[in-house]
């Protein structure tokens, strides 16, 4: 049986702009009329305000304890592909952003014209999504706002709840747990032998649900129980990721790496001893090691100056805690180069491709046994000026209609256990798998 990604992109070339109702493909769309003002959202929850996407009204999130931006709707669209996409994505914003006429009475990042992308994993065939919403609200701090393009200012009242997924069973994905470990022990032999230093290596599990799924309800969910991670959704990619690829913002760059990884038990001092564990594990570290070279690397030529600590702090997780380290540089080429293309600079890092990356996505490619579609890959979003948001669509599932097909990964090295991956896997699985739950 064919993937939900196999099915979606076989046997048909995207076409370069569409819209919701799949015209065929034209040119960029004219000038779009663009108006942001400030409202009141006291008391209101972000996610409250999306429309059912049954109603084909495409919600976008992008949040982090209540504050980002969430938008329906459909003014423009790109749809790419291929080793071209960051670079055909980013010509097209340019020109759409040039053309528009902007009206913004806030002046806050994510205010303005605003467009969510998602990028796909792998060259091919590595189908990506550029949208921009008919309607975008957002809040930071105590600001908020809302942006229209073309359209009347919406009413923001709180839509009516989303409904949970019923019936929802699981099976493996493309590969079973037993063929899944036998995978990982062909790369630890790899990497024993020379071929390469990490890569990782990714499985997935298929959910169906007796009736279709609105993204809504796990969007709530992961929002509600992992409120330190960015919970997204663009074109039926939904999670909540704790990685932030790249975030650009007035002449500074962010960057949060993570690698390394240890399950939690539920016990305060059991995980306080398992958290120093991490911090001393050689595999672990050698494994962020090889993550935050490889992004500092990518980002130093676009700055004039770099942080780039020392030794990695314990990210606390509900699931799972992981070794992280913050990069944080100042840009100096922002006038020439946009946050997107920071995004395609930094793809794919060791983090979720490898060490030597060139050796390791051709490793993924041949072993791993599926397509990633759009996991792993940037998501997130981008403003005129080219300042955003990008992170990795980790602890992510796609949806279509009633099957969800969720995805974990985990980073391979010389003494990796398939058992132990297996074992990091299923719990890097637990925060979508419990969002599709009652």
């Amino acid at each position: 049986m064919a993937s939900v990604g196999e099915r979606r992109d076989r046997g048909r070339r995207l076409p370069d702009v569409t819209s919701p109702a799949d015209i065929p493909a034209t040119t960029a769309p004219g000038p779009l009329v663009v108006r942001t003002t400030g409202v009141d959202l006291a008391g209101s929850s972000m996610l409250d305000l999306l429309p059912d996407p049954l109603t084909g009204q495409a919600p976008v999130t992008w949040l982090r304890r209540d504050e980002g931006l969430v938008g329906w709707g459909v003014a423009a669209v790109l749809r790419t592909s291929g080793t071209a996409r960051f670079r055909d994505a980013d010509k097209w914003w340019s020109e759409v952003s040039a053309r528009a006429e902007v009206h913004d009475a806030v002046n806050e990042p994510g205010t303005g014209l605003v467009a969510f992308g998602s990028f796909g994993f792998a060259d091919e065939p590595g189908s990506s999504v550029l949208v921009v919403p008919q309607v975008v609200v957002g809040r930071r701090g105590d600001r908020a706002w809302v942006t229209t393009v073309g359209a009347d200012l919406p009413d923001l009242t709180p839509a009516p709840a989303p409904a949970a997924p019923v019936g929802v069973t699981f099976a493996d994905g493309s590969l079973s747990g037993e063929h899944w470990m036998s995978v990982v022990a062909d790369a630890v032999a790899r990497i024993n032998a020379g071929e390469l230093e990490k890569v990782v290596l990714a499985r997935s599990l298929i959910a169906t649900a007796t009736e279709p799924v609105d993204v809504r309800w796990p969007l709530r969910q992961l929002a509600r129980d992992y409120s330190m991670c960015w919970t997204f959704n663009v074109d039926g990619l939904f999670g909540a990721t704790p990685e932030m690829l790249v975030r650009r913002e007035r002449g500074l760059v962010t960057s949060r790496v993570l690698a390394g990884t240890i399950r939690r038990t539920g016990d305060e001092e059991r995980d306080a001893a398992l958290a120093g564990t991490l911090a001393r594990s050689s595999k672990d570290l050698e494994e962020h090691e090889y993550a935050v070279r490889s992004v500092a690397d990518a980002l130093e030529p676009h700055c004039s100056s770099m942080n780039v600590p020392e030794v990695p702090f314990v990210l606390h997780l509900p699931n799972v805690m992981h070794l992280a380290t913050d990069v944080a540089g100042v840009v100096h080429d922002a006038a020439t180069v946009s946050s997107l293309q920071l995004a395609e600079a930094l793809h794919p890092s060791a983090a979720v491709g490898g060490t030597p990356t060139a050796r390791a996505v051709e490793l993924i490619a041949a072993i791993e046994g599926m397509d990633r579609g759009r996991y792993a890959g940037p998501v997130g979003w981008i403003d005129a000026a080219g300042d955003g948001e990008w992170g990795i669509a980790l602890r992510s599932a796609e949806i279509e209609g009633s099957t969800v097909r969720l995805f974990a990964g985990c980073g391979i090295v010389a003494d990796s256990d398939p058992e132990s991956e297996l074992a990091e896997s299923q719990a890097k699985l637990v925060p979508v798998r419990d969002a599709l739950s009652d």
